[in-house]
């Protein structure tokens, strides 16, 4: 649906402060519905087995219940809720997508855990592909985040395939999700993220 107000400018040199304001103002009404496309998008990978023994929403969800039951605070939680969200689209790079959404919400080892998740779970399986199963090691001169990402693999990522395993319902994340993902810490669209 086309909105109300819209901008002038066809080209961006052209906009004024009043096209941006326009824009802006529909803007945050967007970002406001960031967790209902985020929930919609997790919904996705429900039936999406990947030859694994539980489809990615599961795994998805089993990840956050052993986070949450592990007593970890609600922004790693949400991280690991979402730490596989880009395998539909990012198939080669998942850990890359799911850093990019959660980026401007979490905190910098949050993000970090995240963005690297791919390479640290390759430990237990890129042996089997013809690769380096030491490939995590290259981070082990960052100590505190190499022992994040291998904690995270550990304990809630590789640990989160279990059809039988207590799994919490995306209902249960829901309002963590809504609360980690309504107010950015940064971005480059905020004056105090600017130099």
């Amino acid at each position: 649906m086309k909105p109300t107000l819209q901008a002038a400018f066809h080209h961006m040199r052209d906009g004024t402060l009043d096209d941006w304001r326009v824009i802006a103002d529909e803007q945050k009404l967007h970002a406001l519905k960031l967790p209902d496309r985020l929930l919609d998008h997790l919904r996705l990978l429900s039936g999406d087995y990947g030859g694994f023994a539980v489809d990615r929403l599961t795994h998805s969800l089993q990840t956050a219940t052993l986070a949450h039951l592990d007593g970890k605070d609600e922004e790693y939680v949400v991280c690991a809720l979402l730490h596989d969200i880009g395998d539909t689209l990012a198939s080669y790079n998942h850990a890359d997508m799911a850093a990019v959404i959660l980026q401007p919400f979490v905190s910098t080892e949050n993000h970090w855990m995240i963005a690297n998740h791919g390479l640290f779970q390759g430990y237990y399986f890129f042996e089997h592909l013809g690769l380096d199963r030491h490939s995590r090691d290259r981070f082990s001169h960052l100590p505190d985040l190499y022992l994040r990402t291998v904690e995270f693999c550990e304990k809630y990522d590789a640990a989160a395939f279990d059809p039988t395993a207590q799994t919490l319902p995306l209902e249960f994340f829901e309002p963590m999700l809504r609360r980690v993902m309504a107010t950015p810490k940064r971005s480059i669209y905020m004056a105090s993220n600017r130099t």
